[in-house]
C-alpha cells in the first residue's frame, strides 16, 4: 500500500485530505509544517509528498530536497501562474490549486504514483474511486500538452487505450488533422512493453515519394544515385519499439508492399539488398482519410488495411468535446504564459464562451495557434474573443445556450422576454430592437455572446440598421 505525506498547516484541510487518501486505500502521515514532518519522519521512505506551498517556516518546496528524490506534489491556495512555474522548475512533480475536486486530487495522486512505479518499482497504486476516470500516462517529459479532457468519447478512448496498449496487435488511429493522434499513440507506446525502447514517429506526407521507401527501410551503397553509403531505416531503428506513421494513407502503393511484409513476415529487406533481416517492431498508424474507401479505388492495398485494422482508435473532433475544450484552452494558456513570464493572463467571459462554441476545424492545433498569438498580442490581463481571432455565429449557439447568454438589462425578467417557440434568428431580432436604444453595440454583443463584427454582420443580413442617436451610436 502506497504510503503518503501530507504536509499543511490549515488542519481542516489536512484532515479532509486524509480522509480523502484514507478512503481510497492509501497509508497517510500528516504534519504541519517541514520542520514537524523532519523531526516525526524519515522524509525519504514515503512514496508521494503533498505538500502546501505556504507553510509556517520553510515552504513546502524545501520537502524536494528532503526527500531525496520522493515526488513532491505542490497545492497551494495562492493559485498563480508564478507559484505553479516556480515550484515545477525547483523540481516538483506536478501542482494543485487549492480549493481542489477530489476526483482532479485522485487523478493527480494516482498518475504520480504509477509514474513512479514504472521508473523506481514502488507498489503499486489503488485505482481511484471518483467518479472521472484515469487518463492513461503519456510522455510530458518535454513539456508538452498531454491527453486533457474528460467528456464521454474520451473516456471510451482512454478505456480502449489502457486495453490496447500491453498487446502487440496492430492499431490504426483515425480521426480529422490536429485532433491528437500522435499523442494517443504515444500513450499506447508508453504504457506498453516496449516503453524502454524507442518510438519512431514518420509523417508520411511530408517525405517526397521518391525518398519514402529508403527512408523506411534504408538501402545498400550503390542502391541509387546519390546512395554513397549503406543506411537504416526507420523502421530499422524502431526495432524492439514502436514504428508509428501518421497520415499512412499517403503512403505509395510500392510501399505499403514493403510495409505489408515487415507486417507479415517481420523482416524487411533494404533497398538494393537481396538479404532480409528480422525485426520485431508493433505498427501504430494513423489517418484522417478513409483507408477502405481507398482500398475499393485502388488507392490503398486492401490486404494491408485489414493488417492494420485490427484495433481501431476513433478521436473525437474538438467540436465534439463538449466542456473539454476550455479545459484544453486553459492547459494551452498556462504554458504559453510561462515563455514569455506572464502572470496575469486570464480568458474574458466572452472568449471562454467563444472558445467552448467556435466549431474549430482545426481542431486542438488551431485553439493551440490561437492561444498562442492571443498570448504574445495581449496587453491587458484579460484574453478577449476578438483577440483569439475567434468569430461565432449565432448558429454555432445551441439554443438554451443562446438564451442564457442574453438576460434583461439589470436582471429583470418583465412580459418582453421573448416566447419560447422563438427562433434564434426571431431572438436576436428582438433582443437587438429591444435594447439598442438604452445599450451599445459593445453591451449588445456581449449579452448576446458573440463578437462585434458578428453582431454587425448578423445587422446586414436581417436588415436591422443601427441607430445614429442616442447612447447606441458610440461614436
Amino acid at each position: 500500500m502506497p504510503h503518503i505525506l501530507i504536509v499543511e498547516d490549515e488542519t481542516i484541510i489536512r484532515s479532509a485530505l486524509r480522509r480523502l487518501l484514507e478512503r481510497n486505500q492509501y497509508q497517510v502521515s500528516e504534519a504541519g509544517s517541514v520542520q514537524e514532518a523532519q523531526e516525526r519522519f524519515s522524509i525519504p521512505t514515503f512514496d508521494l509528498i503533498v505538500s502546501d506551498l505556504r507553510l509556517p517556516g520553510a515552504p513546502g518546496t524545501e520537502l524536494i530536497k528532503l526527500g531525496q528524490g520522493t515526488p513532491v506534489l505542490i497545492m497551494t491556495s495562492y493559485a498563480s501562474l508564478r507559484s505553479a512555474v516556480d515550484s515545477m522548475k525547483m523540481g516538483a512533480v506536478d501542482y494543485i490549486a487549492k480549493p481542489f475536486d477530489h476526483d482532479e486530487m485522485l487523478q493527480a495522486v494516482a498518475r504520480i504514483l504509477r509514474d513512479r512505479q514504472s521508473s523506481g518499482g514502488t507498489p503499486a497504486e489503488p485505482r481511484p474511486t471518483g467518479k472521472t476516470a484515469e487518463k492513461p500516462g503519456v510522455d510530458n517529459s518535454n513539456g508538452e500538452i498531454g491527453i486533457i479532457g474528460s467528456c464521454p468519447p474520451m473516456q471510451d478512448l482512454y478505456s480502449k487505450i489502457r486495453k490496447v496498449a500491453p498487446t502487440d496487435s496492430n492499431v490504426l488511429i483515425q480521426g480529422e488533422s490536429g485532433t491528437g493522434k500522435e499523442l494517443v499513440a504515444r500513450a499506447l507506446h508508453n504504457l506498453s512493453r516496449r516503453a524502454k525502447a524507442p518510438m519512431i514517429s514518420v509523417n508520411c506526407a511530408a517525405i517526397p515519394e521518391s525518398l519514402i521507401e529508403s527512408e523506411l527501410f534504408g538501402h545498400e551503397k550503390g542502391a541509387f544515385t546519390g546512395a554513397s553509403a549503406g543506411r537504416a531505416g526507420l523502421v530499422e531503428a524502431a526495432d524492439g519499439g514502436t514504428l508509428f506513421l501518421d497520415e499512412i494513407g499517403e503512403l505509395p502503393l510500392e510501399a505499403q508492399a514493403r510495409l505489408l511484409r515487415v507486417l507479415q513476415e517481420g523482416e524487411i529487406r533494404r533497398v538494393g539488398s537481396v538479404q532480409s533481416q528480422k525485426v520485431d517492431v508493433r505498427l501504430i498508424a494513423a489517418t484522417h482519410r478513409d483507408l477502405k474507401s481507398l482500398a475499393k479505388i485502388g488507392q490503398f492495398r486492401e490486404d494491408l488495411y485489414y493488417r492494420l485494422h485490427v484495433i481501431a482508435l476513433k478521436l473525437p473532433a474538438l467540436r465534439e468535446r463538449g466542456a473539454d475544450v476550455n479545459e484544453i484552452a486553459s492547459a494551452f494558456l498556462l504554458r504559453q504564459s510561462a515563455r514569455i513570464n506572464r502572470t496575469d493572463l486570464k480568458f474574458a467571459p466572452d472568449a471562454e464562451q467563444a472558445i467552448r462554441h467556435y466549431s474549430w476545424p482545426g481542431n486542438v492545433r488551431e485553439l493551440e495557434n490561437a492561444v498562442e498569438r492571443a498570448v504574445i498580442l495581449s496587453e491587458s490581463p484579460e484574453i478577449s474573443a476578438e483577440l483569439l481571432g475567434i468569430d461565432i455565429e449565432l448558429s454555432d449557439l445551441e439554443d438554451d445556450d443562446f438564451i442564457g447568454l442574453a438576460p434583461q438589462p439589470g436582471g429583470s425578467n418583465t412580459s418582453h422576454e421573448p416566447t419560447e417557440d422563438l427562433s434564434l434568428e426571431d431572438y436576436f431580432q428582438h433582443f437587438v430592437l429591444e435594447h439598442q436604444d438604452h445599450m451599445t453595440e459593445t453591451e449588445l454583443a456581449r449579452k448576446l455572446g458573440v463578437s462585434r463584427k458578428c453582431l454587425w454582420e448578423r445587422r446586414q443580413r436581417l436588415g436591422i440598421p443601427r441607430r445614429k442617436t442616442g447612447v447606441a451610436s458610440e461614436s
